[in-house]
Parts: C-alpha cells; sequence; structure tokens
C-alpha cells in the first residue's frame, strides 16, 4: 500500500523502506515522466542526481526504471547538491538541454529519510502538479514495472565548478580567513575543489559527505548544530558557512552574528540599484522596510522553496529569501536556490569592504523569537488554522490591538509595535509560530496571546 501523506506540497518525501521502496519510486518515475511528455509534447531528458544518504543510490535505481518505462532519456549526475542538479537543466550534453530535473534527497531530514524535488522546463513541480500524481500513483499502484536501471552518464560538476571559477575569478586569493561546515553533506562534491582554484584561505568541517550524519544533524538553522563552527570562530576565523543535508540552504556566521536569510537579503539589496526581493512571510519587518525606504520593492509572499521560485518568475526578480536560509538568485544567475552559490556572493560582499557587523548594527532594533513549531497531526493542522482564524476576527478583550492581518500564508497578525505569525507548515505536521517587536515584552505579550488562541483552536476540535 502506497501512503498518500508521501506526497508533499514541495516535494515526495518519506521513510525509507516503509514508504519510499521499490514499488513507490519505480511508479513515481513512470507517472512523472509521462508528465514531462505531456508538458513538453517530446520525448523527455530528464538529469537525475542524488545526495549522499546511504539509500540513496538504490532509489536512484528504482527510479530509473520508472523512467525508462516511460519512454524517458536518463542523464544521471551521481551525487551532487541540489544547486548543481537545476544547474543541469540550464547546460547541453551532446547537443541536448535536460526537459526536466529530479533530486533524490532527504533534504534536513534524519537519515532514515529520502525523497525527490523535481522541476519541469526550469519551473518547480509542486502542490497540485504532486497531488493530481500521487492520486493516480496510488489508483495504479498495481501497474507491473521491470527493473531496468539504464542512463546516460553525464559530468555537470565540472561544468559547474568551472562556471563558478569563471564568474568569482575577481574574488582569487581574497584574505580573510574562514570555515565551512558541510555537515557530512553534499556541499563538498563541489565546494573546496571551487575555494582551492580560487587561493581562499579556509578551513573545513565535516566536508567527507556521510548520509549517516556522524558528527550533527544537517540542518543549519537550529543553533545546536553549530556548535562547532561558533566554537572555531572564537579563534582566527572571521566567518563561518554551513549548509544543510543537499546544499540549498546556507548559515552565515561572523564572530558576533548569525545572520539570517532575511538579514542577508538586506546586505545583498544594499548593493543593488533599486532591486525587487521576494520575502516570505518569517522574514522580519525590517527587511522589508528597509529595501522600501531605499527605494527597492519587497514583496511578502509564501514560505516554501517551490513558491519563492515560481514568485521570481512571475515579477522577475532579483532575488528571492527565506529565514531559514534560501537565497534565490536571479540576478547573475538562475533564480533557484544554492548555497554553495550564495557563499560566492556573501565573500564578495566582504571582498567589495562590507562590514557585516556594522551594517547589521545599523539597522533597528527588534526582538524576534526563532520558528517555534506547535506539534500536531497532518490532519488537523489546517482545520487548526481555519479556526485560529475565526477566532482573529472577535478576539478576547485583553488581546494586542489588531492593525492588520495578512493571509498570504497562515496568518501574520500586525500589532501596533511588531507581528505574530501562525502558519501550518506544509512539510511536517506542526504549526509554525514567530514573533517580532520593537519591545521584548511586547513580543513576549505577542507570542502569549496568539498561544492562547492556538490552545483555545485545539479544545474546539
Amino acid at each position: 500500500m502506497i501512503n498518500k501523506s508521501i506526497f508533499r506540497e514541495y516535494d515526495i518525501r518519506g521513510i525509507v523502506p516503509q514508504e519510499l521502496n521499490e514499488q513507490s519510486i519505480k511508479l513515481l518515475g513512470f507517472f512523472f515522466g509521462l508528465e514531462v511528455q505531456k508538458q513538453t509534447k517530446r520525448g523527455a531528458t530528464i538529469a537525475v542526481g542524488y545526495d549522499a544518504r546511504t539509500h540513496s543510490p538504490e532509489l536512484f535505481g528504482y527510479l530509473t526504471s520508472g523512467l525508462n518505462k516511460a519512454g524517458c532519456k536518463v542523464l544521471g549526475m551521481g551525487m551532487v547538491a541540489t544547486g548543481v542538479n537545476y544547474f543541469a537543466t540550464y547546460q547541453e550534453f551532446d547537443g541536448v538541454q535536460p526537459d526536466a530535473s529530479i533530486m533524490i534527497t532527504g533534504s534536513h531530514n534524519p537519515s532514515e529519510y529520502n525523497g525527490f524535488k523535481m522541476t519541469i522546463d526550469h519551473k518547480p513541480f509542486f502542490a497540485d502538479d504532486i497531488y493530481v500524481m500521487g492520486d493516480d500513483i496510488i489508483a495504479n499502484a498495481n501497474v507491473s514495472i521491470p527493473t531496468n536501471e539504464t542512463y546516460t552518464s553525464i559530468d555537470v560538476k565540472s561544468l559547474y565548478i568551472d562556471w563558478m571559477v569563471k564568474e568569482f575569478s575577481h574574488l582569487k586569493a581574497m584574505k580573510p580567513k574562514f570555515i565551512i561546515d558541510c555537515g557530512n553533506g553534499v556541499a563538498d562534491t563541489v565546494l573546496t575543489e571551487i575555494l582551492d582554484k580560487l587561493e581562499f584561505n579556509y578551513n573545513g568541517l565535516f566536508c567527507e559527505p556521510d548520509g549517516t550524519f556522524p558528527n550533527h544533524h544537517p540542518d543549519p538553522s537550529e543553533e545546536k548544530n553549530l556548535v562547532d563552527l561558533i566554537k572555531a570562530l572564537k579563534g582566527d576565523y572571521e566567518y563561518g558557512f554551513a549548509y544543510d543535508g543537499d546544499a540549498d540552504r546556507i548559515a552565515f556566521l561572523t564572530k558576533k552574528n548569525n545572520v539570517k536569510g532575511d538579514i542577508m537579503a538586506i546586505l545583498f539589496a544594499s548593493t543593488m540599484d533599486k532591486p525587487t526581493v521576494i520575502g516570505e512571510v518569517k522574514c522580519t519587518q525590517v527587511m522589508y522596510d528597509k529595501i522600501n525606504e531605499d527605494g527597492g520593492n519587497a514583496i511578502m509572499y509564501k514560505t516554501g522553496h517551490s513558491n519563492l521560485k515560481v514568485k521570481i518568475r512571475e515579477t522577475n526578480a532579483d532575488f528571492a529569501a527565506e529565514v531559514s536560509g534560501h537565497i534565490f538568485f536571479n540576478d547573475r544567475y538562475f533564480g533557484f536556490d544554492d548555497a554553495v552559490y550564495a557563499t560566492f556572493r556573501l565573500l564578495e560582499l566582504i571582498y567589495n569592504g562590507m562590514d557585516i557587523d556594522e551594517e547589521i548594527a545599523k539597522l533597528p532594533k527588534t526582538y524576534s523569537t526563532e520558528e517555534i513549531k506547535v506539534h500536531t497531526t497532518e490532519d488537523e493542522k489546517f482545520l487548526l488554522m481555519d479556526k485560529i482564524k475565526e477566532l482573529l476576527k472577535n478576539p478576547t478583550d485583553d488581546f494586542p490591538t489588531i492593525k492588520d492581518i495578512i493571509d498570504v500564508d497562515g496568518v501574520r497578525v500586525i500589532f501596533e509595535d511588531g507581528w505574530g505569525l501562525v502558519r501550518a507548515s506544509n512539510t511536517t505536521p506542526v504549526l509554525v509560530t514567530r514573533f517580532e517587536s520593537t519591545d521584548k515584552h511586547k513580543a513576549k505579550l505577542y507570542e502569549e496571546k496568539l498561544n492562547n488562541l492556538i490552545s483555545e483552536a485545539q479544545k474546539s476540535l
């Protein structure tokens, strides 16, 4: 039996082998291959790569069998970072540019998980596309797909490394000393070779890909996974960079600051002429205000890498950012999230003389929480959001004054001196909350009152 819950908003994800196994993955390859042919109206060439998880090569074989059954040509790139996987669709191999891509990755999930991120014609394959395909797969679970792991091997990594070295050749031999933490993910399938060719002064932690993640969990958005990097920054290193399991998210640290994605966005925007920047609902209000005050156009949109890629194409924005460290450059790049590329854009800021800590110190002081997760179930999380929206229409007398409610993704409640966010995660059975204010006590007040509202909603279900 195929578990419907593996078909998520942004990708397909589940536990191996209970949910992702020979049956489900062969069917995924077959039905995705048919969909690519339907959308492109031709025989499809699909580029496939995978992360460092121990079961990824096995899943690649199952997927390839399904794609071959659908009549597609499979281009196998081996173990790569997600950014390299996307990069492949902009290249030609024997005169043919891939029509679609699949990255086999569990991203920052525990080692027993794996998953699939897909694109067709450079656009993310997500949301209703995934749900409809999932229904087709479940309805045709008995379709027999023979094992046929035939594929054409391609070398994308060399093309990517050469492109990056050329693009950032002006940074060669820059002096600041920094350290990278690859978290035993796939960042170093390309990263240190680029750094070495550019003669940078750096050192590396946990660079060897190892899908058991023996040193720490590959999620740099949680500070507990940055302990080794923070310790190193107490020494001679000026900057630190860390990556998630598939290297599409980055953490950037100085000796004084853990620079989140929304603050990175302010730094990048300050070097551009009236940029259009897409942010998500968790981004600090300071980001939106600062970019707009400086003549740019900051747009608030839904959380999620697929959503932001679509919005970039719609608006032709210069870049997009998530708090968690997904940075999507459309300026001088291709509009997808790539933490390796983002590393060099950050190094470029430093090379050009930006004092990162000084620029951050100039920003208005706010008090904000990290993402706080309220655990629930897949079945209840969206019901809870409906109930919370209903309760906000008639809050209790002691509830802080509401100036506005932005409902582009969950609810971002705008108060007199800050805001509070409640949204249902599209990847896990939780509600995600975040709170911010120019007043420390009011930030705690907003958190307390919205949490009370969540508790009331939970009791009503």
